[in-house]
């Protein structure tokens, strides 16, 4: 069965237009998801639309759109006062200009679709448009009317057609100084960052999305399952508390379990714990923190020099 469109209108290039259709490219349908159930009678749970005063449920064609402009108080907008505002885009994706895609922050990515032509009428205008994005290395940039808002949507060509982005408008990406002003500029000791790199260089590889495995959603269908067969559920053990220790012990450690043979193989084939493997808490108070290590193992170390 072929794949239902979610939304069909024409893309054009200034005179030069052509029928597409537009299909989710991501989908999360065979992720496990939950009713809510009356847990007396095992009933499923529904919601009716009520009147918060009244408490009495309202019918669909009694219900419209209201902005709250003060507490309670509500601008009522209807159907059709909303088509007095529509634009071309609800049918039209114009491409408004193009633009490299280097430029385009990550921030401003919300959902990817693919553009396909819709039947065999303008195929060919579908055809130029995908070839001159492709050939001029840049991302083209239109509207579409989405769920009755107005999107920008980034396109670029993907095999033999084309994959369009829609992207946030500035007014809805968060500051990011909000977040990182408070965070300390600190120099890190070439040996830590030695140790780091080391670190990263065992476990580099390529981006190969058929090895991701959702770890939680796997045990959440055996939870299912055992459920489903009447097996007890037992509670996990507590893990004791994170051990902390120092920032740059906690690097030679990391190198020493990744020279382990075989460690690499074993973490790609299980997202669980490496055995033996503990959290680790690190005190970034760099050579305060290296002294009182120091002064912990001195002791034991003269033990052994003595013996």
């Amino acid at each position: 069965m072929a794949p239902r469109a979610y939304w069909k209108g024409f893309l054009r290039l200034s005179l030069v237009s052509c029928p597409i259709q537009l299909f989710p490219a991501t989908s999360e349908r065979e992720k496990i998801s939950f009713n809510q159930i009356n847990k007396e009678t095992g009933n499923r749970i529904r919601y009716r639309k009520v009147d918060e005063d009244t408490g009495e449920e309202v019918p669909s064609e009694d219900i419209i759109k209201g902005y709250e402009v003060a507490k309670g108080q509500y601008v009522e907008i209807d159907n059709d006062e909303l088509e007095t505002i529509a634009l071309e885009s609800t049918k039209t994706i114009e491409i408004d200009e193009f633009v490299p895609k280097s430029e385009i922050d990550d921030l401003y990515n919300i959902r990817p679709y693919y553009i396909a032509p819709d039947g065999k009428v303008g195929q060919d205008a579908f055809i130029v448009i995908r070839d001159i994005i492709e050939k001029m290395d840049m991302v083209a940039l239109g509207r579409v009317v989405l769920t009755s808002r107005e999107h920008v949507i980034a396109m670029q060509p993907r095999g033999k057609g084309i994959m369009g982005t829609l992207l946030r408008y500035p007014y809805e990406v968060r500051d990011e100084k909000e977040y990182f002003d408070d965070i300390p500029n600190l120099k890190i000791s070439k040996d830590m960052m030695d140790l780091a790199k080391h670190i990263v260089e065992t476990k580099t590889g390529h981006f190969e999305p058929d090895k991701f495995e959702d770890h939680y959603e796997a045990a959440l269908k055996e939870l299912v399952q055992k459920k489903a067969k009447g097996i007890k559920i037992e509670a996990p053990k507590e893990r004791a508390p994170a051990k902390v220790i120092n920032l740059m012990d906690a690097l030679r450690r990391s190198v020493k379990e990744e020279r382990q043979p075989g460690r690499k193989q074993q973490a790609k084939r299980s997202g669980k714990r490496i055995e033996g493997q503990k959290e680790m808490l690190f005190s970034i108070s760099g050579k305060k923190a290296g002294k009182e290590e120091a002064r912990k193992q001195a002791p034991a170390a003269r033990r052994r020099k003595a013996g």
